[in-house]
């Protein structure tokens, strides 16, 4: 119980929680009682200059890993390197696998398996300290979309083990990148559709609103990768701010608590499409891919923090040996640069922070993956088809593996990344 002792002109600031206890002769004073609940705040997340504050107002220096290829499938992370390559094309191929219900009862239990509350225990006891969750805008479009239910999961979970998470839009409405990343039609449309634009505000609202009491998210990343280097799209570069402009418009309607973070054009490396910060509590993003691990890569964005006073943070790279991962995440950690290396999960790979066994039969899922004929060309495809009896063994295996019990914990990388092996 906490009393604070003062004059009437003071009552309207606590008229909720007020209690008088006393009334001298020289003055009414008033003895106020509140609960501790009625005057905690939630401690969230925040800049401070160039730097991120957790709650208590500590230097935060996140040391994240991305939990890719859970909501938003890609074809190189199941081997399909000439096969499907989006999270649509995919979702097709199981489908013509699987047939249609067992093929969402496969992403279902998939889904629900890749990652739990066991991979987040694993992830704080390596050192991690927060993830980013690459999510498909498709999975948010209602209030009670089943994305919710995923994405409460692992906030809960991260708030037990005491992680962050962030929210990444890897799949925009219309696209924001063109390519199989985004799960677009091949364009980046959405700097053309103005139907696009305003169902990703809507959707960022949405997830905002849900999320705006949550302590656990860290903030919320606009856009991943948008605006490929393809001369026929640069063009779309100066849309890109004021599009970020609306979208935090949207977000503090709701929220005004969560750090909103910004990644440049062609793929999160561009800068100069920004201006002064338009907004208090901002974070730029990165992301750098096989290049030298050297400062001259870099320090474009930092000469941007030292300008503007504003945090960066890379927060996708990695796909490469583990002495390159060492001597980059050296290099971020010269330069104060918070980072997320990407991916935390593979199939058969030691390029990632743990690894899954390749399931039986999975090199005839790839070859038949491979076939160049059209869908509707079924003679040809039901001859090259697997034997269904492999077809369904190989996915209830793949299933299975991406349980964290059956995963390989890759020793090299996380000893790369600066991190323990649990």
């Amino acid at each position: 119980m906490v009393r604070f002792c003062g004059l009437l002109p003071l009552m309207p600031m606590f008229r909720p929680n007020l209690k008088i206890y006393s009334a001298p002769l020289h003055g009414l004073v008033l003895w106020l009682s509140l609960s501790p609940a009625a005057i905690a705040q939630p401690r969230f997340v925040h800049t401070s200059a160039a730097q991120l504050l957790d709650g208590d107002g500590h230097l935060l220096m996140l040391r994240g890993t991305n939990l890719g290829n859970w909501l938003v499938p890609e074809g190189y992370m199941f081997h399909f390197e000439d096969g499907p390559q989006s999270a649509r094309e995919i979702e097709a191929l199981t489908n013509q696998l699987l047939g249609p219900q067992a093929a969402a009862k496969f992403w279902r239990e998939y889904r629900e398996r890749y990652v739990t509350r066991d991979d987040i225990q694993f992830l704080k006891r390596a050192g991690f300290n927060s993830v980013r969750v690459p999510i498909h805008y498709k999975l948010f479009t209602s209030d009670d979309a089943d994305g919710f239910r995923l994405l409460d999961r692992i906030i809960s979970w991260s708030r037990e083990a005491g992680l962050y998470v962030i929210i990444d839009m890897h799949c925009a409405p219309g696209g924001q990148t063109g390519t199989n990343i985004d799960d677009s039609w091949g364009y980046p449309w959405l700097y053309d559709d103005a139907q696009a634009q305003q169902q990703t505000i809507d959707t960022w609202k949405r997830i905002a609103a849900h999320y705006r009491g949550s302590e656990a998210v860290l903030g919320y990343d606009l856009l991943n990768e948008p605006i490929p280097q393809y001369p026929e799209v640069i063009k779309y570069n100066q849309q890109l701010e004021p599009l970020y402009k609306r979208i935090v418009a949207a977000i503090r309607e709701v929220d005004k608590n969560h750090i909103v973070i910004l990644g440049g054009a062609q793929w999160d490396t561009n800068f100069s499409v920004f201006g002064p910060p338009f907004d208090s509590n901002v974070m730029y993003n990165f992301h750098k891919y096989w290049m030298p691990p050297v400062q001259a890569q870099i320090q474009e964005y930092v000469d941007f923090r030292n300008k503007y006073q504003v945090p960066i943070w890379m927060s996708e790279s990695g796909e490469n040996t583990d002495e390159w991962i060492t001597q980059f995440r050296q290099l971020l950690e010269k330069d104060q640069i918070p980072w997320a290396f990407w991916p935390y999960k593979k199939m058969d790979s030691p390029r990632g922070v743990v690894s899954f066994a390749r399931p039986p039969y999975w090199d005839e899922i790839i070859a038949f993956a491979k076939l160049k004929e059209s869908v509707g060309d079924a003679q040809k495809l039901l001859t090259k088809r697997p034997p269904q009896e492999h077809i369904n063994a190989a996915f209830a295996a793949l299933a299975e593996n991406v349980a964290f019990s059956k995963c390989k914990v890759n020793e090299g990388y996380l000893k790369a990344l600066g991190l323990r092996i649990p």
